[in-house]
C-alpha cells in the first residue's frame, strides 16, 4: 500500500543493469489516461535521502581512520544523545557494543559518536569516493547526480545527520553503484545500460582495499543474520549481505513522524557476489514501515528469482541450507 516503489539490480562485476522497475507503471499504448508522475524512471530520475543504507560507507571512513577497528567497543548508553540541542534515539539501549554490532543493530548512538570523532570531511570523502553526489553517467535522460553537501565547516549535528544518511541525496541506481564497491573487492565498474557480453572487457576503478571491502562485506553479513535489522532479506540456500533504511519524510512542518521511506540495499551471493539490488518503498502505510519489514522482504524475492533465472549454485553448507527449505515447507 505504498505510494511509489523502485528497485534495480546491477551485475556486481561488469555494473550491466540486469532489471530495474518503478511503479506506479503505465501502459505507452493507453496514452489518453497516461498519468504524468508514472513517466518516468525513478530508480535514475528520483532522489532520496538514503539513511541507513550509507552506515556501511561511515564505516568504511572509521576503518581508514586507524582510529577503529571491527571489535572497537562504543559506548550506546543509556540509548540516545543530545547534539546541538537535537536528541537522537536507538531502539533501545545496546549499551557497549562493538563497532561492527553498531552496523548490524543500525545504532543511531553508536554511529553520531563516530561521526563526532571522525569529522564530516573525512565521512564527506567517502561518501564523494562511492559516487554520492556525482554522475552516474548512464546516459539515461533526466539522471539525478544526487546532492553530497560541501562546507567549510562542519557543526556536529550536519557530521552525525550526513553519518547516517540525512541531510544528502541519491538515486537508487546510486546507492546500487556505491554497493557494487564492497561486491567487487573494491572495484568499482561504471554503470551499463547495455548489455556487457562475456569476455569483453570493462574499465574499472580501484575505490577501496580488498581488506575493507571484505569487510564490510562481513559486517552486512551479520545485518540478516539473527539480531540484525534485515533478517527478511534473506535467500533460502544463499549468504546475503546488506543494510535497511528508514527515512523520515519531510513535511511542511519538518520531518514528518508518519511519512517514512524504507530501503533495502544488499549483494547476493556474499560469499562470492554476483548482484546488487537496491529497493525503495516511498510511503509505506501501517506498521510494517521499517527498511527491514517494508523493502527487505522484496529483495528476498528479487534475489532468488534472479539466482534461479541465472542459473547461480546455492553456497550455502547442505546441512543449513536443508534446514531453511525444511522450515519452509520444501525440500533441499
Amino acid at each position: 500500500e505504498a505510494e511509489t516503489g523502485s528497485v534495480v539490480t546491477l551485475d556486481a562485476k561488469t555494473g550491466e543493469v540486469l532489471a530495474m522497475v518503478s511503479e506506479p507503471g503505465y501502459n505507452p499504448n493507453k496514452r489518453f489516461d497516461m498519468p504524468s508522475d508514472a513517466i518516468r524512471n525513478r530508480v535514475i530520475t528520483d532522489s532520496y535521502e538514503p539513511g541507513s543504507t550509507m552506515k556501511p560507507l561511515t564505516l568504511v571512513a572509521a576503518l581508514e581512520s586507524g582510529l577503529f577497528n571491527l571489535d572497537s567497543i562504543i559506548d550506546t548508553t543509556p540509548g540516545q544523545i543530545e547534539v546541538d540541542g537535537k536528541v537522537l534515539r536507538d531502539e533501545r539501549n545496546y549499551g557497549q557494543i562493538s563497532l561492527s554490532k553498531t552496523i548490524a543493530k543500525s545504532s543511531q548512538v553508536g554511529v553520531t559518536k563516530l561521526a563526532l570523532k571522525l569529522g564530516g570531511e573525512s565521512i564527506s570523502d567517502v561518501f564523494r569516493r562511492f559516487g554520492i553526489g556525482e554522475p552516474v553517467n548512464s546516459d539515461f535522460p533526466g539522471e539525478n547526480w544526487g546532492f553530497l553537501p560541501r562546507r567549510s565547516g562542519w557543526t556536529g549535528i550536519e557530521e552525525a545527520n550526513l553519518a547516517f544518511g540525512y541531510g544528502l541525496r541519491a538515486s537508487p541506481i546510486q546507492i546500487a553503484k556505491a554497493y557494487t564497491i564492497f561486491a567487487n573487492e573494491g572495484f568499482q565498474a561504471p554503470i551499463s545500460l547495455l548489455a556487457i557480453e562475456p569476455g569483453n572487457l570493462y574499465r574499472s576503478e580501484k575505490v577501496l582495499s580488498h581488506k575493507t571491502a571484505s569487510q564490510i562485506i562481513s559486517v552486512l553479513r551479520s545485518v540478516t543474520e539473527e539480531g540484525g535489522t534485515g533478517t527478511l532479506a534473506k535467500v533460502v540456500g544463499y549468504s546475503v549481505a546488506g543494510k535497511t533504511g528508514t527515512v523520515r519524510k519531510i513535511g511542511a512542518a519538518g520531518y514528518d513522524h508518519d511519512a517514512h521511506m524504507a530501503l533495502f540495499a544488499g549483494i547476493v551471493p556474499a560469499d562470492n557476489p554476483r548482484f546488487v539490488t537496491v529497493v525503495v518503498i516511498d510511503k509505506p502505510r501501517g506498521n510494517k514501515y521499517h527498511g527491514g519489514t517494508a523493502a527487505a522482504p522484496i529483495f528476498s524475492r528479487v534475489a532468488q528469482a534472479t539466482l534461479r533465472l541465472l542459473d547461480v549454485a546455492p553456497n550455502k553448507e547442505k546441512s543449513k541450507f536443508a534446514a531453511e527449505t525444511s522450515f519452509l515447507g520444501g525440500k533441499a
